[in-house]
């Protein structure tokens, strides 16, 4: 039984109020409120509210959070605090030493990550890359060297040596771009294929036929919540909906789906902060054990190492 989580950073479950709600707008599969009953997914899909907050004071963030996702521990317990942005030293030392990717390996099972890079953003950050016959797409001047850190995700399957993909993998319809489409690294005038969700789909099956996890990796909704712009809002949620939605309906007998947040933040465009709310898990697939036990974000780390029995 594969397993693929997709990722989409800060979505909570707010209030249906279509003045601050962007969720509130149309149906989606992430479309939950709190002062609502829960609603009926497609494909006996099931949603499960879980605390992003882990009773750490102050509002939870995606380094600590996603973190707490790719380990499968609590990582804002275990550090004291919430920290925005990139991994810290600390956070870095958990990832090294307690990724699901690496215990997967470790432990006989293959991991994938679907998103595709430029090249030099990997070799910028010293990251293993899949072999590319394409040169690096820009020079880093030595400010922005500087500034340059690495992703949770990233950093998750580094501690495994698994090699990430480059846009010459997009290309070659082996991964993905970040915004599903590629019109993002197209404005940047970065080479990359232009695909519809659906395309995208079936990208993301065919690549996940190589391993037993599979990961892909949305932020633009995180994006659009801190800028306050509901456009961005909905054109972020439109995509990755019609994306998510034509995974379920072409997911293969053997394969499990998570959908899956790190904090809130987009579901309440009052704020440009992250929420406190709690963030959905949604399940699609066969009979699965330890759902019930869902009750944090780390938890869907915990969750996949289960199913592919890695304790």
């Amino acid at each position: 039984m594969r397993v693929v989580v997709l990722f989409i950073d800060g979505v909570g479950i707010g209030r249906n109020e279509p003045e601050a709600n962007p969720l509130a707008h149309r149906d989606y599969l992430l479309s939950h409120f709190r002062d609502e009953a829960p609603r009926a997914l497609p494909e006996g899909g099931q949603c499960y509210p879980v605390d992003p907050t882990f009773g750490v004071a102050g509002r939870p963030q995606s380094a600590s959070n996603q973190t707490a996702i790719l380990t499968g521990h609590p990582a804002p317990v275990l550090i004291g605090r919430h920290v925005l942005g990139y991994p810290d030293a600390p956070l870095r030392e958990l990832l090294a030493r307690h990724s699901i990717v690496k215990r997967l390996v470790a432990a006989g099972r293959s991991a994938t990550f679907a998103n595709s890079y430029p090249v030099a953003y990997l070799d910028a950050l010293k990251l293993t890359r899949r072999p590319s016959s394409s040169p690096p797409e820009f020079t880093l001047p030595p400010a922005a060297l500087r500034r340059l850190k690495a992703s949770a995700s990233t950093l998750a399957f580094a501690a495994a040596d698994v090699p990430l993909r480059t846009l010459e993998d997009a290309r070659a319809g082996q991964g993905l771009t970040h915004d599903i489409t590629g019109e993002r690294a197209r404005a940047r005038s970065l080479s990359a294929p232009q695909r519809t969700p659906a395309e995208a789909a079936a990208v993301l099956w065919r690549v996940s036929q190589e391993a037993d996890f599979t990961f892909f990796e949305h932020y633009l909704a995180d994006e659009a919540g801190h800028a306050q712009d509901f456009a961005a809002a909905r054109e972020a949620l439109d995509t990755f909906d019609a994306f998510a939605r034509a995974v379920l309906s072409t997911r293969p007998p053997d394969a499990r789906v998570l959908v899956c947040s790190d904090h809130g933040n987009v579901e309440d465009l009052t704020t440009r902060s992250h929420t406190l709310n709690p963030v959905p898990v949604l399940y699609f697939g066969p009979p699965a054990p330890g759902l019930e036990t869902l009750a944090t974000v780390a938890d869907v780390g915990r969750t996949v190492l289960h199913w592919l029995d890695v304790e």
